[in-house]
Formats: structure tokens, sequence, C-alpha cells
């Protein structure tokens, strides 16, 4: 088939409207990307759609057409939607959950548990995914719910605060840092640093604390399990930044040693991030709900 969904909607919205500019906005679409798609069906069929007259966007026999088959095909969609949120309503369905970072799995199956127990029939999809890959699954509809501590703006996805959490250097207590009241950017930059990031373009610290700073450690290894990054810094071979909840017992037990990030320490904000769509089940909002009534303690509770 040449048409798609999205274009059964755009034709609606500009016939509906009257004009590229509303329509444009109805969609939170730019005004390139709807010209751009108009063109698009334009081609596919091999007629024009609409006339441009002033301002105004009357149709052609062929767009009046389209739109009446437009009309027909959403309806139904429509119905489909509010049958599968009935379905929703009944806590039967499926809920794909992605976390930006390996140490969620040391706090999130315990909430986890308790969603799927108001919801014993859903079925809970878990993956970790690097940032981007969260973002685009969503935007494609591959995920309905990520958990991330990075923002990238999109007026398509919706950031719901949960908690924030402490980053802190951790090192071995012999570590000539150690003596520091707090560790500076600038201190990175004969070390080897041990980052818990499958790569520097996934790495809070990285992007928002030494590249801004424009500090280049002097070597830089990416350990994606919390435990690794640990033993590495008790074997005195680099400084990590770690959560300071995810390694508190081998703090409190002098096995390594932490200092704040900055003068002013650094705190790491967590958001569930989602699609703005209407249509999405209620189950996804109270799985959310659930998280920011049970936030991550400094413990990591």
């Amino acid at each position: 088939m040449n048409l798609e969904v999205r274009h059964l909607r755009l034709v609606v919205a500009i016939a509906e409207l009257g004009s590229m500019t509303k329509a444009g906005d109805h969609l939170n679409l730019t005004q390139s990307a709807l010209s751009h798609q108009l063109r698009d069906i334009e081609e596919r069929l091999g007629s024009p759609l609409f006339r441009r007259l002033n301002k105004k966007m009357d149709l052609t026999p062929a767009g009046e057409r389209l739109l009446e088959s437009a009309r027909r095909v959403l309806a139904e969609l429509q119905r489909a939607e509010d049958d599968l949120q009935h379905v929703g309503s009944e806590r039967q369905g499926v809920l794909r959950l992605s976390a930006e970072c390996y140490t969620c799995y040391l706090w999130l199956p315990k909430r986890l548990k308790l969603f799927v127990g108001k919801y014993p029939r859903l079925d809970v999809h878990f993956t970790t995914e690097p940032t981007k890959r969260s973002i685009q699954a969503l935007l494609d509809g591959n995920l309905d719910v990520a958990i991330m501590c990075t923002r990238q703006p999109n007026r398509r996805l919706r950031y719901e605060p949960l908690f924030k959490d402490e980053m802190v250097v951790v090192m071995h207590p012999s570590h000539r840092l150690a003596r520091s009241p707090f560790i500076r950017p600038e201190d990175f930059v004969d070390e080897h640093v041990l980052l818990n990031a499958p790569s520097a373009e996934d790495s809070t610290i990285m992007q928002q604390v030494l590249l801004p700073a424009g500090v280049t450690p002097h070597r830089v290894t990416y350990v994606q399990l919390t435990d690794g990054v640990v033993e590495l810094v008790k074997s005195g071979l680099g400084i990590g930044v770690l959560a300071r909840w995810s390694v508190l017992p081998e703090i409190e037990s002098g096995a390594i040693h932490a200092a704040p990030l900055t003068r002013k320490g650094f705190m790491r904000p967590w958001h569930a991030v989602m699609t703005r769509s209407s249509s999405a089940p209620s189950y996804f909002m109270e799985f959310v709900r659930l998280l920011a009534e049970h936030p991550l303690t400094a413990d990591g509770r």
C-alpha cells in the first residue's frame, strides 16, 4: 500500500482546519515537515490533493475521495484503540519498559513486583538500552516507558520526574585525590577513568561534566557493570564515577573512598519518558505513579 495512517491524519487535518499552519500545529509538525509529507502523498498517488487558493487549502476531486476514505479508516482505528484501552482497564496487556542504566536492575525489580501484584495479568518486557535507542524506540512505538536520566527535547515526548541520585567519584583510599574535599573536572586529566556506560555518547559524566569543561582524561574505559568498576577501583587501576547509593556498602566499609563531583556535587535527575499519546492504556501512567510514590532512597532501597 502507498498510504500510511499518518498520511490519512494529515489529509484530514488540512481539510478540516483549512490551512497548513493550523494542521501543522495540530499534528505537532513543522511547516517544512508537513509540506514534505503532503508532497510525498501526492507523489505516491500521482495526483494533487489540494489547491492552494490565497492562504486556504481546497480539496481537489482526488482529495475529496481520499478524505472520505481517510475518515472511515481513522474512525475504525479509533474504535480499535478504544477496545484496546478497555482491555487495559481490565488489567490485561503488555508494558514494554526500558532503563538507561544497568544500576536500575538494583532498585527497579522491587517496584515492578508491586506493579505486577496490582496487575497480575499484565506482561512486562524489560530491557536496558542506551539513550538514543530508547528515544527512537519510543518514537517508533516499539517501547512504552523509558526510565532515563538524560533529556532530549522533543515535542512528542513526555517526561515525568521520579527522583534524583548523587554521582560521586570513587577511588582507592590511598589515591592522591582521596585527600581532596571534592573533585574538579580538571582533576580527571591525568587519570584512568572508569565510566559505567557503553560509550562516551551515552555517558552522563562525559556529556554533562567533562566535555563541557574541555577535559579529556588520559584514558577512559567503559565498564557497564557497577561491580566491575568497583573491583577495578579497589585494585587501584583507575577512578570511577558512580551513584553513591549503588556503592554505599563499599564506601562505609572503607574499601573505596568517595568524593563529591564538583564543589556543588552532581545530582542526576531521573524521569519516566513516554510519548504524548491520548490512546495509551491507563496502566502506563499507573506504573509511573507507582515509581514516583516509591522513589529511590539514599541507601538504594
